[in-house]
């Protein structure tokens, strides 16, 4: 399925039913009176997230979704239905934006959340309402009131523990695969990955955490080039962010450092909240070196970076180094819930 991550659609409520002008016509009941009913509210427009979606594809082809009109009141005090609300169904982590004010309406992350994007109209009153000791033949009525209507773009962020960032062949999609059941497309050659591939690494009974990777980001990528700035807003839900450095890159006439600056810049670029995530150092395709220098190469890039935080070497081909630095992952994720939910208490 192609992955989509932004659409604009258009919501339109129903309009409320109008009120009625009738009169009680009865035999043996000359001046029976009013008796128009209220018109039917009109139906609203909901987005409900279901799980299982994750792509906006959908809406490409049908942009319209309208609700229904509400009934018009009738005679004998009869009330007029309702309009049928419409449910618009939305994967989980698509952002609402108003498409004319840019206005956050709403950001859909929990499994089941319903969000009201546009309301009905109001029902009229019927004749009904109307009538007084000094008006006993009221011919007057309201009209129920238009809908909300409004433009709306949907964005979808994928919502992960952790995400993988760095640069096309840096083998973000080979350690996926080695560390969960996603099986993304892996090929030597830029750009494999066109879209988000999320991986559950299960590490037990209740143990286990989602993991994205994102698609390979080159110099100007927050500016649009390569696959651009549509894929950097996903890792900003992320809670901690993984770069992932081809270190065998170096043996072909590659920067390992260079190439690590490359993606920081794009990272403060586009917002510096990214650049400030926590970020660990992940050194991949050890299998390609021998061990001595794949050290004094370690060392060399720690330094040169004045890199303070974690640093690990694997090889997402072989698996070496994949699961303890999962485990530690996982620590980590739960130290950061921890303090989370201390800050709240």
């Amino acid at each position: 399925m192609k992955f989509v991550d932004e659409a604009t659609i258009r919501v339109e409520a129903g309009k409320g039913g109008d009120g009625c002008l009738s009169f009680r016509r009865e035999k043996n009941i000359p001046f029976g009176g009013p008796d128009g009913g209220d018109g039917g509210d009109g139906g609203s427009v909901y987005l409900h997230v279901e799980e299982g979606l994750n792509t906006l594809v959908d809406f490409r082809h049908a942009r319209l979704y309208r609700a229904g009109k509400g009934q018009t009141g009738m005679g004998q005090q009869c009330y007029g239905r309702k309009g049928e609300d419409k449910v618009v169904i939305v994967p989980l982590g698509t952002l609402v934006y108003d498409e004319d004010t840019g206005e956050l309406i709403g950001d859909l992350t929990e499994p089941g959340q319903k969000l009201l994007v546009a309301q009905g109209g109001v029902h009229g009153l019927g004749n009904i309402h109307f009538k007084s000791s000094t008006n006993r033949a009221p011919r007057q009525i309201t009209k129920g009131t238009e809908g909300e209507e409004r433009d709306l773009r949907l964005e979808m962020q994928v919502l992960a523990d952790v995400g993988l960032a760095g640069l096309p062949n840096a083998g973000k999609s080979t350690l996926i695969s080695a560390v969960s059941a996603a099986r993304p497309k892996v090929a030597n050659y830029p750009f494999t990955t066109l879209h988000p591939n999320l991986g559950v690494v299960s590490l037990g009974v209740a143990e286990s955490f989602v993991i994205a990777d994102i698609p390979g980001l080159i110099e100007g990528a927050a500016e649009g080039a390569g696959l651009g700035i549509q894929f950097l807003k996903h890792l900003s839900r992320t809670r901690l962010l993984l770069h992932i450095v081809d270190i065998a890159s170096e043996e072909v006439g590659n920067d390992p450092v260079e190439d690590i600056r490359v993606i920081e810049k794009e990272l403060e670029k586009y917002g510096p909240e990214l650049l400030d995530k926590e970020r660990w150092l992940v050194l991949n395709k050890t299998d390609l070196m021998l061990e001595d220098d794949r050290k004094i190469l370690t060392d060399k890039i720690v330094e040169q970076l004045g890199w303070t935080g974690e640093v690990y070497n694997v090889s997402a081909v072989s698996g070496e180094g994949c699961k303890e630095l999962m485990y530690k992952i996982k620590i980590r994720l739960d130290e950061i819930d921890q303090k989370k939910k201390e800050t709240e208490e």
